[in-house]
């Protein structure tokens, strides 16, 4: 909806790295094993450039960058939920 200035906060606070606070991260990151550690983060900084891609998009007009960091952020959900399940 071109709404950049909007998604762009809210996959910062959100899912970014300034987000962990709200997550907990900390907490219950020593729950996790290492590999899932690895990918929370990788998720969570992927969304931070996500949200600097946005901010620029709303400038430039270039979308390109938002959906391939979209793609990235996907692509550290989807390999993180295939990897680890509760059994």
């Amino acid at each position: 909806m071109g709404r950049t200035d909007v998604a762009a906060k809210l996959a910062e606070t959100r899912l970014g790295m300034s987000s962990l606070g709200l997550h907990g991260a900390a907490d219950v990151a020593k729950y996790m094993p290492q590999g899932m550690q690895d990918a929370g983060t990788a998720m969570h900084r992927a969304s931070s450039r996500f949200a600097i891609a946005t901010q620029e998009a709303g400038v430039t007009g270039d979308l390109k960058p938002v959906f391939a960091g979209l793609a990235e952020i996907t692509a550290q959900c989807v390999g993180c939920h295939a990897g680890y399940r509760l059994k």
